[in-house]
């Protein structure tokens, strides 16, 4: 258990900013934007993040300054994460974590260049959250709770935690319950069926899991329990194009087609009437 955080002073970056969002939403104490001291780097109850030239959990000590040049790009961030034993799992469900750790370790033009991006194009991902967040992150010596950016770094930290633990139990629930049914031309749809236990958001995951199971290249639909009804939603896996939902918007049982052609909702609860509709919007 620790009492404090201590984070370097001066700019702030998005790394030093989530990792500290994690450790508040994790233990709830406050943070210390100044050089640890000695004692600091000893004391196992502060928590000492991107700054001090140490990893070492014992005494949750979590810089990476230290690491060789060519070390593998990994920030505090990731090591907090390395902490909290989810690591593995936010890399493989959070897509923007391995460009937060090159963008943190490498700069711009190197995550540019290993993005295979323009230099420029790194620039336009900046976002005024991102701005004031990290200007008003860096412009206090400490944050502590009630504060309003405490509370939102600790909204962000508990949201990131549910997300990625939330989405290893989910995977584990979809590989007892998912179907994927065999299409014309060679082609799959994923369909989830109705249970006791789905969540608000019944097609939460599904995409994961296709990759999970390592069918990205066989998938083109994903067939599930319509949220706002009793029926289904169908929609493209990965946006492929050849299903286009349009071609089914005439039919009886369909309430809704997108004009665009991703995504329809039926009120069918049949598998064969289903399976007719996906076949129907299949176009390739």
């Amino acid at each position: 258990m620790i009492d404090r955080i201590v984070v370097h002073p001066g700019g702030a970056h998005k790394d030093d900013f989530l990792a500290c969002a994690l450790l508040v939403a994790e233990y709830g104490v406050s943070i210390l934007r100044r050089e640890p001291t000695e004692d600091d780097l000893g004391d196992p109850r502060v928590a000492v993040v991107d700054v001090g030239l140490e990893w070492d959990e014992g005494k949750m000590n979590f810089d990476h300054h230290q690491f060789p040049r060519d070390a593998e790009p990994m920030c505090a961030l990731s090591l907090v994460l390395k902490h909290l034993g989810i690591y593995d799992e936010a890399l493989k469900f959070c897509d923007w974590l391995e460009v937060a750790e090159w963008m943190d370790t490498r700069g711009p033009v190197d995550t540019a260049a290993w993005l295979g991006v323009d230099r420029e194009a790194m620039g336009k991902l900046n976002s005024p959250i991102d701005i004031t967040l990290l200007r008003r992150f860096a412009a206090r010596v400490e944050h502590v709770q009630g504060e309003p950016l405490y509370e939102v770094m600790k909204m962000i930290g508990e949201d990131l935690l549910g997300y990625v633990r939330g989405m290893k139990d989910r995977l584990e629930y979809l590989s007892g319950v998912v179907q994927f049914w065999e299409m014309e031309g060679g082609k799959k749809a994923l369909f989830l069926p109705r249970t006791e236990t789905l969540p608000d958001e019944p097609s939460m995951g599904l995409g994961r899991y296709v990759e999970e199971v390592g069918l990205e290249e066989e998938v083109v639909a994903m067939v599930y329990p319509d949220r706002r009804g009793v029926g289904y939603g169908m929609s493209r896996f990965n946006d492929d194009k050849r299903m286009e939902y349009t071609r089914v918007e005439g039919e009886e049982d369909v309430h809704f087609a997108h004009k665009k052609g991703f995504v329809a909702k039926t009120s069918a609860v049949g598998e064969v009437r289903l399976r007719e509709l996906i076949e129907m919007a299949w176009q390739g």
